[in-house]
């Protein structure tokens, strides 16, 4: 199995007539992922060059194609109102690769979300891909391969490191999440470990956190309580100075809390192995699972 997405995935593009919507629309439909249409308001009825219906609204699109997944690629003005706009349609799996979503509108669209009782990943992500079967998002599905180690991470660039780090080890993926870097996102660890806890085809997690906040310290509690999977984890910014954003929004460190010590300290005291860099988080999973 995956988790999230598969060869059933039927998808929408929300933004499919942009620029950035209408690129990735070629690139997952050249990986196969089963894309159904898209949703561009006032061009409803046109057809885009790889022969998509374009509706005006969400609601439109899925009572024409049964579309269980959508992704949105629109500008951050409007991304919120995307979202909600797919919650309130009950899409199952909401992707928003947008980012610059303010946190105020973010904290209204994470409600409204789980009130519709969907699932969101991201905003300020790079998607979901299930390696052969079906990608929903930016990730280069060149790198992956398929396989039983799940991947999981609050940056996107070392994701696509570590995967293809994992991959020249002849390690493949099962599915691999980029959880988004903003302070409010849709899906954290928390959520999405007990997915990959559940699925039999998993053999363990690869897990990529960053400084900021305290969501991994959160997840190392849980892992050390719920889960029996083996988890691999590395921390961005480990030589990051104090009280600096680096990179995201979400990677903060501020009055002593959201270190890479403390996560560093909280995964250990859990047995979660915390690799000093991509090449050695890579080795030693291949050291445990390599055939």
């Amino acid at each position: 199995m995956s988790i999230l997405v598969d060869k059933d995935t039927r998808l929408i593009v929300q933004g499919i007539t942009g620029r950035d919507g209408s690129f990735h629309t070629k690139q997952m439909l050249a990986y196969g992922t089963q894309v159904v249409g898209g949703v561009t308001p006032g061009k409803g009825g046109q057809t885009t060059e790889d022969g998509l219906p374009v509706f005006n609204s969400v609601q439109e699109a899925v009572d024409a194609t049964s579309a269980n997944a959508t992704v949105i690629y629109v500008p951050a003005q409007f991304a919120a109102a995307a979202v909600t706009e797919a919650a309130a349609a009950k899409i199952p799996l909401i992707v928003c690769i947008t980012e610059g979503i303010p946190v105020l509108d973010m904290v209204e669209v994470y409600h409204a979300v789980q009130g519709a009782g969907c699932r969101l990943i991201g905003p300020n992500c790079p998607g979901v891909i299930s390696p052969d079967k079906a990608k929903v998002g930016i990730m280069p599905g060149q790198i992956h391969k398929p396989g039983r180690v799940g991947v999981i991470s609050r940056s996107g660039t070392l994701t696509y490191e570590i995967v293809n780090s994992l991959t020249e080890r002849g390690i493949g993926q099962s599915t691999c999440i980029g959880v988004g870097g903003d302070p409010i996102v849709g899906s954290g660890f928390r959520d999405l470990l007990p997915l990959f806890e559940e699925d039999d085809e998993t053999d363990a997690v690869v897990l990529i956190g960053e400084i900021g906040g305290d969501e991994e310290e959160r997840t190392a509690e849980y892992i050390g309580e719920h889960l029996s999977k083996p988890v691999f984890a590395y921390v961005v910014g480990q030589t990051a100075p104090e009280g600096k954003r680096m990179g995201h929004a979400g990677a903060i460190v501020s009055g002593g809390a959201g270190t890479a010590a403390s996560k560093i300290k909280a995964f250990s005291a859990v047995g979660v192995p915390v690799a000093r860099t991509i090449d050695e988080l890579a080795d030693a999973v291949a050291e445990k699972f390599k055939a």
